[in-house]
């Protein structure tokens, strides 16, 4: 029990804390660069994501008339907070960047046939972030060698390990 505790205390006194990940944004597309933006939430949202709950699977961001918005995530509705406080768990949420972010992602996302997609969705400090990546899909052939490039640096390190344990 006491661990449990020290390990909470040690995530808040880390700052960041991980409410709900992308990890299938990694398979489907290659990542080029990555940005932290924040986001406007309305109170029963914060409070659900203190809960762990929410979904950024299918999530992209797009511009629309000059400022950054997330679709398609999922924060459902706090349990408490019922009629007036409750929120649409599906709505589009702003993204905070900076003019300078956002123009340069206007100009990468219109040149070049990219998308904006999220990574992952934390608290960093008491506030709720986002990390969003400009990213270029992968068509199927592509996923697949980049699984036999894992797969085969995954064996490369286990023979190293296996290697100098017994060698």
């Amino acid at each position: 029990m006491q661990e449990r505790r020290a390990k909470a205390k040690s995530e808040v006194a880390n700052g960041d804390r991980v409410v709900a990940s992308n990890r299938r944004a990694r398979h489907d597309y290659e990542i080029l660069e990555t940005l932290e933006c924040g986001l406007v939430l309305t109170g029963s949202e914060v409070k659900s994501l203190r809960e762990g709950k929410a979904q950024i699977t299918e999530a992209y961001a797009r511009v629309d008339d000059g400022e950054l918005w997330l679709f398609q995530s999922h924060i459902p509705p706090w349990v408490f907070a019922v009629g007036f406080g409750s929120h649409d768990p599906d709505r589009k949420r702003k993204l905070l960047v900076h003019h300078h972010e956002l123009i340069r992602l206007v100009d990468r996302t219109k040149t070049q046939p990219l998308t904006i997609v999220p990574l992952k969705m934390y608290f960093k400090d008491g506030r709720a972030k986002i990390e969003i990546a400009l990213a270029k899909g992968r068509k199927q052939h592509d996923r697949r060698q980049a699984i036999a490039e894992r797969d085969a640096n995954r064996e490369i390190a286990r023979s190293i390990r296996n290697a100098e344990k017994f060698g």
